[in-house]
């Protein structure tokens, strides 16, 4: 007695495996690839990473004609460019290890809504850097910053905080119109000499004004 697998009846397959040139790309996302003279209209297989381009030599697979995939790039017409292309969010992600990308030339981060870092630790060295942004923001609970020669050009600068240290071997400060200081309490100290010295010199107290020295000179 036979068995009923045996009595199935499975289907008959024209199996399609060429490799041929891409043309053209279709509206819908397929692609048409010569082969010896015959055009086949193949989708990009979702293991096919590498975007085919006008001109590469591809494979080109399927059961039959009208299941017919692009699952690879074997040539490229140009070399120089590669692109990697997924339709819907793509990761990369090392289960174990590590994940590097390396460039001899440069490496371009780029995304149209925002670009996300988040990490544990964060670490970037190079030998000249620079930042452009329209607005920047920092949060942190400590900055600690050690710059040979630091240089702030700006139209306005403020500082808002509880206390401020400033401790600096030679300090010059140079304003070129009006500079107020407001303090409950003001206290200048030098160990050698101080000096104020202007075209008029007004010192007035409300309730007293007191002048104390081993010596007083006036005049």
């Amino acid at each position: 007695m036979k068995s009923a697998a045996a009595n199935r009846q499975y289907p008959v397959y024209d199996p399609v495996h060429l490799i041929g040139t891409v043309t053209r790309r279709e509206e819908d996302g397929s692609f048409s690839v010569d082969c010896d003279g015959r055009a086949w209209r193949a989708r990009q297989a979702a293991s096919c990473l590498l975007a085919p381009q006008m001109g590469d030599q591809v494979l080109i697979s399927g059961p039959d004609a009208a299941r017919v995939y692009l699952i690879a790039v074997i040539e490229q017409a140009d070399p120089g460019v590669a692109r990697l292309e997924t339709e819907g969010d793509m990761v990369l992600r090392s289960r174990a290890g590590s994940v590097a990308l390396e460039s001899t030339q440069a490496v371009r981060l780029a995304g149209r809504g925002a670009v996300n870092i988040d990490t544990a630790s964060l670490k970037v060295q190079a030998e000249d850097a620079h930042c452009v942004a329209a607005k920047m923001k920092y949060l942190g609970a400590e900055m600690t910053a050690t710059v040979g020669t630091t240089r702030l050009i700006g139209k306005v600068y403020e500082a808002v905080m509880d206390r401020l240290s400033f401790l600096s071997r030679v300090s010059f400060r140079t304003t070129e119109e009006v500079e107020h200081v407001r303090a409950g309490s003001l206290d200048y100290r030098a160990e050698k000499s101080a000096r104020v010295h202007a075209s008029y010199t007004m010192v007035t107290g409300e309730n007293l004004v007191k002048v104390d020295a081993k010596q007083i000179h006036m005049g």
